[in-house]
């Protein structure tokens, strides 16, 4: 059931590293968003994908992992994704392409789900140091969003938004990762 997939699909930024994730699974993981409706379908995203320890490594160092959680750098060496897919936009078929970006990478972390998989979309990227890292030349695509993958390795746990009102993440002293939500009944105007 969808609801059910929509629930499990959450942001985990803890994994467990050695569990590879391999060329097939991430293609058909682009082969999903490759479907999903396009702004003037211009089908203008592109898609760098990383799944070796060495390009795992480049990337990770240009990548900011939880605003909300000053105090933690991101994972730890043997935490760390598997895998990366760095969603890219084709500068001659259209540029600011943000709801393709979100529509795309949300159908990406469904289908990872659905296989097992957890993952967190990183806007928080230097862009710049990556496409460095990666060989992407700037003139002809932009870096729009990366999206670690990997077999998570924490609980995610939906709550209600605290009577405070904050939506702010947060984690217990046993690392449970808690995410408020607010009420459906919040949300309807």
């Amino acid at each position: 059931m969808l609801k059910e997939l929509v629930s499990k699909c959450r942001t985990y930024r803890r994994f467990y590293q050695e569990t590879p994730i391999s060329e097939d699974d991430l293609l058909e993981l682009i082969d999903l968003a490759r479907l999903t409706a396009s702004t003037a379908n211009s089908q203008a995203l592109k898609f760098r994908i990383s799944h070796t320890p060495e390009e795992n490594a480049l990337i990770f160092n240009t990548l900011g992992w939880a605003g909300a959680l000053p105090d933690w750098n991101g994972p730890e060496e043997g935490e760390r994704p598997s895998a990366y897919i760095v969603i890219l936009c084709d500068l001659s078929l259209g540029k600011n392409k943000l709801t393709d970006d979100g529509i795309a990478a949300q159908t990406i972390m469904l289908g990872a789900t659905e296989k097992g998989y957890g993952g967190c979309m990183l806007g928080n990227v230097q862009r710049s140091q990556l496409a460095e890292a990666l060989g992407i030349d700037t003139s002809l695509y932009s870096v729009d969003l990366v999206l670690a993958l990997g077999k998570p390795k924490e609980e995610v746990v939906i709550v209600p938004v605290k009577e405070d009102g904050s939506v702010t993440y947060y984690r217990d002293e046993n690392q449970i990762h808690y995410v408020p939500k607010r009420a459906l009944k919040d949300i309807i105007i």
